[in-house]
This record gives C-alpha cells, sequence and structure tokens, in this order.
C-alpha cells in the first residue's frame, strides 16, 4: 500500500551526485517491487537548475529493466515538447521491454522555459496539444495515416493490445474535457472535485465510456517520510522536503490547485502547513494502510541523500509492511 515516485532534483546543497541517486532511484524500484510497492512513478520538467528528470522514459526503461512485474508510470509526459511520432515509437517499444507495465499520463506543461527552449508556441498550446494528442494516439495504435504531410505507420506493435496505457493529466476543466474526448482515463493533480462530471460528461458526448478518473483531495499527503521521532525527522528530511516546496512554489501561479502545492518558505512553516509534504511515525504509516489510504513516498524527494532516504524506506519495512 505504497507508491514510489522519482523526479531526481540534484539542487547544490545535496551532498548527493546525480550519478548516486539515479542509481539509488533504481535499487529503490527493485526494493518496492519485493514488498509489494503499488507502482512506481516518473516526472517530467525541463531547464530546472535542480537537474529535474527531463527524461522520464529513459529513467522509466532503466526500472523496467531492473523489475519483473513493478507497475511504472511516466507522467506528466510533457507531448507539445515532442515529435508525437517519436514519442510513439518510444513509448510502444517501453511497453515492449516492460511487457504492458508502462502506462503513460500526458500533460499540457505549464512553464514558459520549457516551451521557449524546445522551440514551441505556449500561446498556442491548447491547439498543439489537440494536434500531436491525435497523432500520438494513432501511432502507439498502430495506424497508417499522415500526419503534417508524413507518411506515419509505427512499427512493431505494441506489446499491449490497442496500444499501451495512455492518460491525460491536469487540473483544468478544460483538461478533464480533453481527457474525456479523446477517451482516455484523467488523472487530475488537484482542483474541483467536479472535474470528474466534466470528463465523464466530455466522454459520453464523444461516444466514449468514462474510464479510470483521479481527482486528489485537498488533504493528499503527496511527499512523506518515515520516522520513530517526528521532530528528528523534520529535522533529517524537513530542508529537502523544502527544497521541492520551493521549486515547485516558483513555478506554479497563485491560482495553482495542484495538491502537492506549498506556501511555506521554512522547514517550520512547511510543518506547521499540516499539508502534502509529511513525516509519518509507523503508526500512523500503518494506520494509513488500514484505512485503504497508500502511502505516497518521494524517498529522493530535493535531492535527498541515499543513506537518509533509505532509513525512511527500512521503517515503513520493518515497523509497517511487516505488520500490515
Amino acid at each position: 500500500m505504497f507508491t514510489l515516485r522519482f523526479d531526481m532534483r540534484a539542487p547544490d546543497s545535496s551532498p548527493a551526485k546525480p550519478v548516486d541517486l539515479y542509481r539509488c532511484a533504481l535499487e529503490m524500484a527493485e526494493w518496492g517491487e519485493s514488498r509489494g510497492a503499488i507502482s512506481a512513478l516518473v516526472s517530467e520538467h525541463h531547464a530546472s537548475p535542480d537537474g529535474y528528470l527531463p527524461s522520464p522514459l529513459v529513467l522509466a526503461s532503466a526500472i523496467a529493466g531492473r523489475t519483473k512485474t513493478l507497475p511504472i508510470n511516466a507522467g506528466a509526459v510533457l507531448l507539445n515538447l515532442y515529435d508525437p511520432i517519436k514519442l510513439a515509437e518510444d513509448m510502444v517499444i517501453l511497453d515492449i521491454l516492460s511487457e504492458g507495465r508502462t502506462s503513460f499520463t500526458i500533460g499540457l506543461g505549464y512553464r514558459p522555459e520549457e516551451y521557449a527552449m524546445f522551440g514551441v508556441e505556449m500561446s498556442e498550446r491548447a491547439a498543439t496539444m489537440e494536434r500531436k494528442l491525435d497523432a500520438l494516439l494513432r501511432a502507439v495504435r498502430g495506424e497508417r495515416f499522415e500526419y503534417e504531410g508524413r507518411p506515419v505507420h509505427v512499427t512493431p506493435a505494441a506489446y499491449t493490445e490497442g496500444g499501451p496505457a495512455i492518460f491525460y493529466g491536469g487540473q483544468s476543466r478544460a483538461a478533464a474535457r480533453r481527457a474525456g474526448r479523446f477517451g482516455l482515463g484523467f488523472m487530475a493533480g488537484g482542483g474541483d472535485p467536479s472535474l470528474a462530471e466534466d470528463y465523464a460528461e466530455a466522454a459520453r458526448g464523444a461516444g466514449h465510456e468514462p474510464g479510470v478518473c483521479v481527482v486528489p483531495p485537498d488533504d493528499m499527503h503527496t511527499t512523506v517520510f518515515l520516522a520513530r521521532d517526528v521532530d528528528e525527522g523534520w529535522d533529517r528530511y524537513g530542508p529537502y522536503m523544502l527544497h521541492d516546496a520551493l521549486m515547485y512554489g516558483g513555478w506554479m501561479g497563485p491560482d495553482d490547485k495542484s495538491a502537492s502545492k506549498s506556501l511555506a518558505r521554512t522547514v517550520d512553516a512547511l510543518r506547521s502547513e499540516n499539508g502534502p509534504y509529511q513525516v509519518y511515525t509507523p503508526e500512523v504509516a500503518r494506520a494509513s494502510i488500514e484505512r485503504g489510504v497508500p502511502i505516497a513516498l518521494q524517498p529522493l524527494s530535493g535531492g535527498c541523500p541515499p543513506d537518509l532516504a533509505w532509513q525512511s524506506l527500512e521503517l515503513l519495512a520493518s515497523e509497517v509492511l511487516s505488520q500490515t
């Protein structure tokens, strides 16, 4: 009853080097599989000063090679920054390598720096997404068609019949409706619960049966570490979680509805928010699992050094998973 998320931030303030963090992420995915992890999630952003993971499919492929049964999700994959046909090829090969264990969540993206880096006009991002998403979905299904005057036929065929599992992510009504119209599941990063209604209505209006729809509650804990003593845990992990919160806070606008958003500027404020960033004792972790609420682990959050990150995971294994 836990998930593992990796975004691979490696700020200069962390004693851990990127090579150590990436090696550790693979080891942790293998560890998670052996202890019943629900899934491993790899994220995507570009041009981040702390080295945020820019190539989620590469890391997902490495995780697939180290595991045999662990579900993997790459998301949000920022489709507008890719050639959709080449991305479709990569997704199909990853679907084959992982024998259907890898799913993908497509996202629009919200940082002007990323659009500028790839030469994509941000003011036209909605129209660009509509065009590229249609091409991507046709390509992973193995259809023969033309895209921008180019003949397309992606081979080999995907391992998963009809192509790998693809969801659409976002926090807006436009995102929910786009997911519905294209017949995709919807993964909201936050927002109003009524997004589910927008999604279902758009799906049925386009002739699709609504699929998986996840809209996280406002009180969702998105980054969790474990410690026997909460004060000690905040001393140990607080600075790394704060880095994560500050970076996201700098990217997100004031109206952002992300479940992971924090307004904190200090470790004490982050803790006082009692929001998405949390330190659990084993007792709290066991209670969460008993309520059926998975524990969202981000063990390398903010460049947390592997030795500290493993302490949290080992406590989960010895005092929580072994007793639930």
